[in-house]
């Protein structure tokens, strides 16, 4: 069991190391090199067994091509926004500000429905520590933009 642990990470962390090999010069392989180096820190972090990684893998990945299919949509809406929110009506632009709640509702919504999934695929201590982690990794790569990319601090 533990040497199948060990093999899990060790191929996502080859899959990292690959991945950074690659020119990320596309928005594609940007995502793609963000994206593999999430499943590293977070299989890391939560320590999955390997019967926990085959049921939380499928279930997470849902739940993230769902939240980013909503901010996809919100992206779009918000730059028409941007754009015109100086010539906008008080009508038009209490719709951006009502869509802005409603979009924040809907992504508490997904995070509600997965939840329960996650839930049900791994012990509750396990999806309290997805959520810490995942914020751990929004911070560490902020700090990493900050720094330049290197992780040395720009002067």
């Amino acid at each position: 069991m533990r040497k199948t642990r060990s093999m899990l990470v060790i191929t996502f962390c080859m899959f990292t190391l690959l991945s950074k090999a690659q020119p990320a010069d596309r928005q594609g392989n940007r995502a793609e090199k963000l994206e593999s180096m999430k499943i590293g820190f977070l299989t890391q972090k939560l320590n999955l067994t390997s019967d926990e990684a085959k049921r939380f893998w499928p279930v997470y990945n849902q739940y993230q091509n769902e939240l980013q299919q909503l901010r996809k949509n919100r992206k779009d809406e918000k730059q028409e926004a941007r754009d015109n929110l100086i010539s906008m009506s008080d009508k038009e632009a209490e719709k951006i500000v009502d869509d802005e709640i409603a979009f924040r509702q809907n992504e508490l919504d997904i995070l509600k429905k997965y939840h329960v999934q996650f839930k049900q695929v791994l012990p509750v201590k396990k999806v309290a520590l997805l959520y810490r982690s995942e914020e751990a990794f929004k911070r560490e790569l902020l700090q990493k933009l900050r720094d330049g990319g290197d992780g040395k601090r720009q002067p």
